[in-house]
Order: C-alpha cells, then sequence, then structure tokens
C-alpha cells in the first residue's frame, strides 16, 4: 500500500515536471477541492486513512487468524488500502472496510512468539471418581491424539468441586488456530469412550427435593376455625 502510493506520488510530480505545470496554482486550488471531495467521500477517506494506520500498527498481517467483536472470523488474504479481506472457515471471503477493522477489538490467534493454539476443554465426573485415574486417561488422551502437539506438553488440571461433579480441564496446544473446532471434536469423542471403558460417570445436573409436613400448629388452628 505504501509503495502504491509512493509512485503515484512520483507519477504525479513527474507529469507536472515534464509539461512544465506550475504546481503553485493546483496546491492552492487542491484545499478547496479537497474540502469538497472530503464531505463527499468521507467513508472512502476514513478507510483509506483506517488502511494507513494498519499498515502503520500491524496488529494483524496477511496470513494470521483474527477474530473480531463482532463475531467474524478467518484468515486475512488481502489487506488493501480500503478494505480488509477474511476467509472464513466456511471457504467465504468477506470484505470489512478499514474504518470498521480500524475501530473493532481484533484478537489475533495467529499473535504471540508462536503460531500454535491452546485449547482447553473442561470434563466433569462424578463425586467418588478416583481423581488420580482421571488425570490419567485425559492425559493419556491428548498425548495419543495427532492433533495436540507434544511440546508443549498437554497437561490436565483439576479446577472445582462443582456442584454435581469434580470439574477437570484437559489443556493442549494444536499447531493452527483454525484447527480449534476438529480438535475439540476429536479428543471430546476420545474422552467419552475412554471413560465409558474405564467405568468412569459423566454426571448430570441432579437436584434433591425435600417435602415438609405440616405441623401439628397448623392443624389446630384448622379445627378452631372449623
Amino acid at each position: 500500500m505504501g509503495v502504491k502510493l509512493f509512485l503515484l506520488g512520483i507519477f504525479i510530480w513527474l507529469f507536472m515536471t515534464l509539461w512544465n505545470i506550475d504546481g503553485t496554482a493546483w496546491l492552492a486550488s487542491a484545499g478547496v477541492i479537497g474540502i469538497a471531495v472530503g464531505f463527499a467521500a468521507k467513508d472512502t477517506l476514513a478507510n483509506l486513512i483506517s488502511g494507513v494506520s494498519i499498515i502503520a500498527d500491524a496488529p494483524y498481517k496477511i496470513g494470521d487468524y483474527i477474530v473480531l467483536d463482532t463475531g467474524e472470523r478467518g484468515v486475512v488474504t488481502e489487506l488493501g488500502i480500503r478494505s480488509t479481506r477474511l476467509l472464513t472457515r466456511d471457504d467465504v471471503e468477506i470484505s470489512i472496510p478499514n474504518a470498521v477493522m480500524g475501530n473493532a477489538k481484533i484478537t489475533n490467534e495467529s499473535g504471540g512468539p508462536a503460531i500454535e493454539h491452546r485449547i482447553r476443554i473442561p470434563i466433569g465426573v462424578a463425586y467418588g471418581t478416583e481423581t488420580s485415574k482421571v488425570v490419567e486417561v485425559l492425559e493419556d488422551v491428548a498425548r495419543t491424539n495427532s492433533m495436540i502437539l507434544e511440546h508443549p506438553e498437554p497437561r490436565v488440571r483439576m479446577r472445582a468441586f462443582g456442584e454435581s461433579s469434580l470439574d477437570f480441564e484437559l489443556l493442549g496446544w494444536i499447531k493452527y488456530p483454525e484447527q480449534r473446532g476438529l480438535a475439540r471434536h476429536n479428543i471430546l469423542m476420545e474422552i467419552d469412550q475412554r471413560l465409558r471403558d474405564e467405568g468412569i460417570q459423566i454426571p448430570f445436573p441432579q437436584r434433591d427435593l425435600h417435602i415438609k409436613e405440616a405441623s401439628s400448629n397448623s392443624e389446630d388452628i384448622s379445627e378452631e376455625t372449623e
């Protein structure tokens, strides 16, 4: 984008030099014309200025997987003067004006020192289950899954004593952020099968209902009323 703007400026300067055009008068009139054009094309100018700001600030680059606060997510395929293009997981390319990108909260999941992405999978097991056995099963599932990286090493953490379950969380790293959905699907399927094989129960929310009998005082009051 910077090269295009620079070459355009050089082309205009050479054109005026070759034809001996006095640029002073043009610059004077450019101020008035610029005001009129600014009001007529304020959205286009906003996109242009935002595009330059994005290039200078570099919150993302081509090939990064980003998520906007409005819900759009995908891989950046093109960063233009007017808009940014994203390729979604549905293989649909969407074009977002740079003015919107400049004011949006952007999560760059490909940013940081590495492109690997960590996924978190919560699991709840029934009370009374041997916790060390749960950790062993979940770690084994992560180690044998082809989409989970060996380094950094996956790990399991017990998070809380839930209302109906002992709450654990499996933490693992995948190579690309866009693989998150498929990786979670595969791991959840394997966890369900392994827990069934090991006889470990996945509980569902339960509530105990206690019904108290009417007190004798209320019975006496009803008899006096009769």
